[in-house]
């Protein structure tokens, strides 16, 4: 059987390469800055105010620690869009960018 090399500068060249990764960089920066905005809010909202994140809002929980779940719940929000976006979008585009390849690895 007959080694199969790729040629992967003429695959990463291809319209559907290049769509696919323009496509997937784009979401996956405004997901990162989503989640890095909401990480730094709750020190930032500590730092400057206090007097908010002391509110009591149900019993002896207060709204910092509800903040702080709100980032569990958001962590879990992300980590779902990006499946349900992967599912839908990404992962048909790469099966193109896969398809594509011919058996002598070139597109």
């Amino acid at each position: 059987m007959e080694k199969v090399t790729y040629e992967w500068a003429t695959i990463a060249k291809s319209q559907k390469f290049l769509e696919l990764k323009r496509k997937k960089s784009r979401f996956l920066i405004m997901l990162w800055f989503i989640g890095v905005l909401s990480y730094f809010l709750l020190p930032l909202g500590v730092g400057y105010a206090p007097e908010l994140f002391k509110k009591k809002v149900i019993g002896r929980i207060n709204f910092a620690y509800i903040f702080c779940l709100y980032q569990y719940v958001m962590t879990l929000a992300i980590a779902l869009y990006y499946t349900y976006r992967a599912n839908k979008e990404f992962d048909p585009l790469t099966q193109e960018v896969l398809e594509g390849i011919n058996e002598r690895g070139q597109i």
